[in-house]
């Protein structure tokens, strides 16, 4: 009878080992999918500016095969486009996929499009649900109010945002307040430039260059690199309507050029990197007024680099320990530690293994960090080190042509 139970014993705690372990392959096994926008769109000269639409050899959205375990990317088709999909954003339900076609022209009329996609939960493949005028020229910027019943889009061209609505089924609306600014362009050379700089870009006209909510959904801050700002925006969730906050605006020092930001997990700290003054502000949100404090400004590169430099993206870690920083023409992505007062440290760079690197994002662990090198045609994968945060290249990249955005979906949530 012993020996029976015994028997019984260890036959019970075998399958429950091999049952464990057939869970950890199928989790392996469930599918991460790498969308990547790019830059697909002949060349434009239609502005009065003469400010032309970056031209680009992408062929649209680009699916990837993501392995979990070394973060290799393996092609697994294209959805063609020619408006150039520059910015990706997904739901937070993984189930539909939105994109900035980063062009000035929307059939007959002088307009950008942003577009709205089903995904697949077996495969990822996308199916194009419906394209609508994105209130502006140019849009470069889309993100999703916590809500989840809008989409925000930045007209980098016209300078100005829009709210779009989103529908039950995941189609786009048509946009259900659009806001333009005005005031004094700033100068073309920075206040903070690094020595030897000769960076300049958007100080020609009123830009938006990103749009995007606080953590609650009741203020929309956007960014006009033109204007050197960061407006704040009260936002009513039932109708989809901005109103301007007061103070209305946060200030940078002239033609520093502010392009991105991103939010702290606790929601009362941002970091913006300014793409023309190679730094980063380090300010305190006010979550019941929407009032921005500066409170410290970092240079974006290592110390003592001297010659021209563009910014382009910043993230937070989703553990808030950390803040990577873009640097394009160094081709660089700075490392920096957040102290318990919010503060930045810095605390090495990563090459990028490719020039001009636009924009990354995180896969859905943190292990990885996928840069899109757009003027290198690739996609390069880091492994975050969690302790330091610091990134060790792993060898792989993808190729793209003019990758601009990545956004990485873990398809056993989706399902």
């Amino acid at each position: 009878m012993r020996r029976s139970l015994k028997r019984k014993r260890l036959v019970g705690i075998g399958c429950l080992t091999l049952a464990l372990l057939a869970a950890r392959v199928n989790f392996a096994a469930e599918p991460l999918v790498a969308y990547v926008g790019t830059f697909s769109s002949p060349l434009h000269d239609t502005l009065p500016t003469q400010v032309d639409l970056p031209p680009g050899n992408g062929r649209g959205i680009h699916l990837f095969n993501v392995d979990r375990q070394t973060g290799a990317m393996t092609p697994a088709g294209v959805v063609e486009m020619s408006n150039s999909p520059s910015c990706l954003v997904l739901n937070a339900a993984g189930t539909r996929l939105y994109s900035a076609n980063e062009t000035d022209r929307l059939g007959e009329k002088r307009e950008g499009s942003i577009g709205a996609f089903a995904i697949d939960p077996r495969d990822g493949e996308l199916k194009l649900l419906n394209t609508v005028r994105s209130g502006g020229v140019g849009p470069t910027y889309v993100s999703l109010h916590p809500s989840g019943r809008f989409l925000l889009v930045a007209n980098y061209l016209s300078g100005s945002i829009a709210v779009v609505p989103i529908l039950a089924d995941g189609r786009l609306g048509e946009p259900s307040d659009t806001k333009s600014t005005s005031g004094k362009i700033g100068p073309t050379k920075a206040t903070n430039a690094p020595p030897g700089s000769f960076a300049f870009s958007g100080h020609d006209r009123t830009h938006a260059h990103m749009v995007q909510a606080n953590p609650t959904g009741q203020f929309v801050l956007h960014v006009d690199l033109g204007l050197d700002e960061i407006l704040v925006w009260k936002f009513d969730a039932e109708r989809g309507t901005l109103a301007a906050n007061e103070p209305a605006a946060a200030k940078l020092p002239a033609g520093d050029g502010p392009r991105h930001f991103s939010f702290h997990p606790n929601g009362r700290w941002m970091y913006s990197i300014q793409e023309e003054g190679s730094t980063i502000v380090r300010f305190d949100f006010d979550t019941a007024t929407g009032r921005l404090a500066e409170r410290q400004t970092i240079s974006s590169l290592p110390p003592g680099f001297a010659g021209s430099n563009f910014c382009s993206e910043i993230l937070v870690s989703a553990d808030g320990r950390f803040v990577y920083a873009g640097n394009r023409m160094h081709d660089s992505i700075g490392v920096f530690s957040i102290a318990q007062n919010g503060e930045l440290a810095f605390v090495g760079e990563e090459w990028t293994r490719g020039n001009y690197p636009r924009s990354f994002s995180f896969d859905p662990s943190g292990a990885f960090l996928y840069c899109c090198n757009q003027r290198a045609d690739n996609v390069a994968v880091f492994r975050v080190d969690r302790e330091t945060g610091k990134l060790q290249f792993t060898g792989q990249l993808a190729a793209v042509g003019n990758p601009s955005s990545i956004v990485l979906q873990d398809l056993s949530k989706s399902k």
